[in-house]
């Protein structure tokens, strides 16, 4: 995958997280990832699907995937106009390399395993 540096980001990266991460940072991006990967999407269903992201920031993250060959966007020639974004060969790639982050988020922090090691409580409410 080539790399492409944000402006303004100085040097070179230090590591693949590090360059991966500079794709996937933000707080929105993985969630837009998560939708594209269960189906491609117009704006309007991705804005529903990613509650909380403006249309501001959803437009920049969309744009910045789509530069990093990440996202696809399809414009038809349609009246009225029609775009619908999807995932390239490299985002579904980029999907399955964070499948294990979910299965870790699913088992530690919305799992049992999660509460138990923050409280000493299992989630039954039983004492250890």
């Amino acid at each position: 995958m080539p790399t492409v540096r944000r402006p303004g980001a100085p040097g070179a990266y230090v590591c693949g997280i590090d360059a991966a991460m500079a794709v996937v940072g933000g707080k929105w991006k993985v969630l837009i990832l998560w939708a594209l990967g269960e189906q491609p999407c117009r704006f309007g269903e991705l804005r529903r699907l990613v509650p909380g992201v403006t249309e501001k920031v959803l437009a920049s993250h969309l744009r910045e995937l789509e530069a990093d060959g990440i996202v696809h966007r399809e414009v038809y020639d349609e009246v009225p106009p029609r775009v619908e974004y999807s995932l390239t060969p490299l985002g579904v790639a980029l999907n399955a390399a964070l499948e294990p982050l979910g299965a870790w988020g699913r088992e530690h922090v919305l799992g049992d395993g999660y509460r138990t090691a923050r409280t000493g409580t299992p989630a039954s409410g039983g004492i250890r």
